[in-house]
């Protein structure tokens, strides 16, 4: 069984969705071209043209296509056009080490990594992105930092996980990453004697996306956004645009209630804008509903999918002190946190280093302490905001609009030291 399992995951599907691919919007078409690359056949030892390995299991047919033709517009609304291909551009010559054959949710993950980043181009930025989701974002002085610290954040979701730079990957980056495990690594190029270096890790996709320096461009356009049910239909929308530009696009939180007026007391400090901007452009790329916590342009912690949002707060302070507790054990003994307990277990370690790691853990409230709390979606009660405040947190970034907003200023305002919090006046759900 085990076996099978194996030969499942590196067997490329045949796929029979077609060459070419036409989308009518009433008068206006919109024409695509099926991407493949070469990969060497097994039996004829000669290479042969293939899409996707598979779509998000083993068993799924799945193609990429590309927009290669037609203009769209509708309701004064004009979409992204041909010639502007980023993940569907992908060639051959860009497809630089195949690895096991790139499958949906590889290209995906550098997708929605791009969908992130192209509002966080001002610096060397590193995203590490796992099931669609990013596990660490962190701009650095150099690119090399910024991995640093986006794998640091989450150390284990990262294993087998996809990483994108926004900048050139340089001998110093390709070292670290060569010390991982990823699926993944993309970048809009790559420096003399950084791909042999990359390449030692065989199954490792090497991707060139040759047009990220211009992502800042995607900023403000919109694509057509498909969902499919399961009754064979589709709903189709608008991809949303982001309004929180720069810290001038934030609101100052305030609230009427009863014919009271409800304001926050103390306004973000230059570093806390600096923080909820960051903070705000990365959750647009996570799953909703989510709460995330980022420091000093680092995520902390992230927390995706739940369907409350006090719980996912709490999920995301969870992961924090997993995280850093986690690589506090790696970073001195060269253990994973969990593997460490197994070895106090069986007698192998003492007790007293885990000890240590855990209270270190709790007195830096997981490296949440000065933290900015950013929520996809305003809250509906107080108790989300409380979470944050329990741990720390200086400064909280919401949509705003519930009924409730006053109890979350309140809270802020009782804080002590006072907790700051602003609107952006925009929901950022992605599902």
């Amino acid at each position: 069984m085990a076996e099978d399992l194996k030969k499942m995951y590196r067997t490329v599907m045949e796929d029979h969705f077609p060459s070419h691919m036409t989308i009518s919007y009433g008068d206006q078409v919109l024409v695509y071209r099926k991407r493949s690359w070469k990969l060497p056949d097994e039996k004829s030892k000669e290479f042969i043209e293939k899409g996707l390995r598979y779509g998000e299991n083993p068993g799924q047919e799945a193609a990429l296509y590309e927009l290669v033709n037609g203009n769209l517009v509708l309701g004064h609304c004009r979409f992204i056009e041909p010639g502007r291909g980023l993940v569907s551009a992908i060639s051959e010559a860009d497809m630089i080490q195949e690895g096991k054959h790139p499958g949906k949710i590889n290209l995906t993950d550098v997708d929605n990594a791009l969908n992130i980043m192209k509002y966080l181009m001002e610096k060397p930025l590193a995203v590490i992105m796992k099931h669609n989701n990013p596990c660490g974002v962190a701009y650095g002085k150099s690119l090399s930092a910024a991995y640093d610290k986006a794998n640091r954040a989450d150390r284990i979701a990262a294993f087998g996980g996809a990483v994108v730079f926004n900048k050139s990957v340089d001998l110093a980056t390709a070292e670290m990453i060569s010390e991982n495990y990823l699926e993944v690594v993309a970048a809009p190029d790559y420096e003399e004697g950084t791909v042999p270096i990359l390449a030692k890790r065989g199954n490792l996709r090497i991707i060139r996306v040759s047009r990220i320096d211009h992502l800042a461009s995607y900023a403000g356009a919109r694509f057509v956004d498909f969902k499919s049910l399961m009754d064979g239909g589709i709903i189709v929308q608008q991809s949303p645009l982001n309004r929180i530009k720069t810290a001038k696009d934030f609101a100052l939180a305030s609230s009427e209630y009863k014919g009271k007026t409800y304001t926050i007391a103390r306004k973000p400090t230059e570093d806390e804008y600096a923080d909820m901007l960051f903070g705000w452009q990365v959750e647009q790329g996570v799953s909703s509903n989510s709460v995330i916590y980022v420091k000093d342009q680092v995520t902390v912690g992230i927390g995706t999918g739940e369907q409350d949002r006090v719980g996912v707060a709490e999920i995301a302070v969870y992961k924090a002190y997993t995280k850093y507790a986690d690589w506090l054990c790696f970073d001195r003994h060269g253990l994973p946190y969990k593997e460490m307990g197994l070895k106090v277990k069986a007698g192998e370690k003492d007790k007293g280093i885990l000890d240590e790691i855990d209270q270190e853990t709790r007195k830096a409230k997981g490296g949440l302490i000065g933290s900015t709390m950013v929520s996809d979606a305003f809250f509906p009660f107080r108790d989300g905001v409380d979470v944050g405040i329990q741990e720390g947190i200086r400064a909280i970034v919401q949509p705003g609009g519930s009924m409730r907003d006053f109890e979350a200023i309140e809270a802020c305002n009782e804080a002590n030291p006072q907790v700051t919090m602003v609107f952006t006046g925009q929901r950022a759900f992605k599902h």
